[in-house]
């Protein structure tokens, strides 16, 4: 099947299927003729679980522990009825402060905030959470390019540095200036190259990838 088709049978947006594929979560087979990637039914029923686990509100790693098998479903449901039981307590604090705003007739610009947030400091400080843990999964989505990019940075770099050690122990041996010119030329490309794509992908996933994660 094509991606198309899966989206089509699974209910799952392309955008979402590619994030989960990114995410490694999802390894489809690359046709050989074409490189195209083939789902089949093994990649449908993967994405069922993944759908259904995400609308349960399922974070990505335990996910991916559950589908590595160093968790069963019965550990990822109990590890994630504990996490459910914390939230709803902390949507009952949360909903019942939010009840003793119902009846202020202020508007925003004369609310006193800062009592408000002393008191939910006071609130965090006995066990409340107010965190939109939504956030969590973006985190790791923005890591994971930034790591890759400073890796491949500090390589070309360190390539560049190899280069001018090289000329400068042993200039008679070292190639013509221009080729030497080129060598170092290459791996600055690669940094700017490097640069450019992770400015782009950090702006794909502030732009899109938020609302698909929030989505499954």
């Amino acid at each position: 099947m094509k991606i198309n088709e899966v989206e089509a049978l699974v209910g799952i947006t392309k955008k979402n299927i590619r994030f989960y594929e990114g995410e490694g979560l999802l390894t489809p087979r690359r046709n050989s003729e074409n490189g195209y990637r083939d789902y089949g039914e093994a990649e449908v029923d993967a994405l069922r679980r993944i759908k259904l686990l995400r609308k349960l509100g399922f974070p990505l790693e335990e996910i991916r522990q559950m589908q590595t098998g160093s968790r069963t479903v019965g550990d990822g449901m109990r590890r994630h009825l504990v996490t459910l039981e914390r939230e709803q307590e902390n949507l009952r604090s949360a909903a019942q402060l939010c009840a003793g705003l119902t009846d202020c007739a202020e508007k925003l610009d004369a609310l006193d905030a800062k009592a408000l947030l002393e008191r939910m400091e006071q609130m965090e400080q006995e066990g409340t959470t107010f965190m939109d843990k939504q956030k969590l999964d973006m985190k790791r989505r923005y890591a994971a390019p930034v790591i890759a990019a400073v890796v491949m940075a500090v390589l070309m770099a360190g390539l560049i540095w190899l280069f001018l050690w090289a000329f400068e122990a042993d200039p008679a041996g070292a190639p013509p200036l221009p080729l030497l010119v080129l060598f170092i030329a290459i791996p600055c490309v690669v940094i700017l190259g490097v640069v450019i794509a992770l400015v782009q992908r950090l702006r794909e996933i502030g732009k899109g990838d938020e609302d698909a994660v929030k989505k499954y």
